[in-house]
């Protein structure tokens, strides 16, 4: 017997029992169906809201690499970078639904965008449709080498002792970096002032240079810096020590709160409609390249955690944070309207 997917020639047989609505809805599946068998029949193209060069951007290019020689079809990357992520998202929203076009996004993209901008009206999972997953990135506490701070408990002592006076610095407003700097002080009891700069790279020479004194940052973002004994890292905001860097205490170890973890998830989204199908294709055939042991030697290389979400496990995480986020963001009457 024929089948597609698991979709049966029978099946459409007995639909039409049911009546012409029903016939059309057997069709329809069937359709959905036979376009995943095929999929993809042409190059794919995936839009990206980080910059060349980013963490994101190189763990993308492998992953295509991987999934064009998986397909038989190439993968083409569109960088597009700025305004907190919509000219990437604007770039492709309005494309076919049909998973020919995708778009990488993190959590923030997903769960501080509609907060951050409330005067547009937008929420972007009303709007894309969550696809598959890619990785999750832990965030360390860095200061300056020479900083006196030893750990945590320096840290939140200094802040305590001088409201406001203690800076932190980010690689933007409502990134990972603010929003984490915003739940510790929350978590603390402290105010400490946020400093957003344009550029990473910017971010941690000020941490080094000590004209911010503590900023989050990620192993890829920061690790140049880190070689070049500018800067060190007193925490990492997990539930556990990292692998990779085992002497780094967690925050909880290091004397600061229980709980306070911070870290970003990227993941792959198609604009609104795709089929079932062939989102759980390109979600299947994702997880499948993850596991590569050459995706997975370089995912350990920066401490990245790779995912096997379903698109309903993305939208949950997804929904997690953004109760998160929306308490820090009116706490604080955070905005980029």
């Amino acid at each position: 017997m024929f089948n597609t997917r698991g979709f049966k020639i029978t099946q459409i047989i007995k639909a039409l029992k049911w009546g012409s609505c029903s016939l059309l809805g057997a069709l329809s599946l069937f359709a959905s169906a036979q376009q995943a068998s095929t999929f993809p029949s042409k190059p794919v193209t995936i839009v990206t809201a980080f910059a060349s060069g980013s963490g994101p951007d190189a763990v993308l290019r492998q992953v295509s690499e991987k999934l064009s020689k998986l397909w038989g079809q190439p993968v083409l990357i569109q960088n597009k970078p700025g305004g907190g992520g919509f000219i990437a998202i604007e770039s492709m929203v309005r494309s076919a639904p049909d998973g020919y076009t995708l778009i990488q996004l993190d959590s923030e993209h997903l769960a501080a965008l509609p907060h951050l901008y409330k005067s547009k009206g937008f929420v972007t999972l009303n709007a894309l449709d969550p696809v598959a997953p890619m990785f999750r990135t832990p965030f360390l506490i860095a200061v300056a080498t020479d900083s006196k701070w030893q750990n945590m408990k320096d840290l939140i002592a200094a802040a305590k002792a001088d409201p406001g006076k203690v800076t932190f610095g980010s690689w933007g407003i409502g990134s990972p970096g603010h929003l984490g700097g915003e739940e510790l002080s929350l978590l603390t009891g402290t105010e400490m002032t946020h400093i957003a700069y344009r550029e990473v790279s910017q971010l941690f020479t000020s941490v080094g240079s000590g004209d911010v004194q503590w900023s989050l940052g990620s192993i890829p973002s920061s690790q140049g810096i880190f070689k070049a004994g500018k800067i060190r890292y007193i925490a990492v905001a997990t539930p556990k020590r990292l692998t990779i860097m085992p002497d780094v205490p967690t925050v909880a170890e290091a004397g600061g709160p229980q709980g306070f973890y911070v870290n970003s998830f990227v993941t792959l989204l198609s604009p609104k409609g795709i089929s079932p199908e062939v989102r759980s294709k390109i979600n299947a055939d994702v997880i499948k390249v993850l596991a590569d042991p050459e995706v997975k030697s370089r995912f350990d290389t920066f401490a990245f955690e790779g995912l096997t979400w379903t698109p309903e496990e993305i939208r949950k995480n997804a929904e997690v944070k953004e109760k998160i986020y929306q308490k820090l963001i009116e706490r604080k009457n955070i905005s980029l309207d």
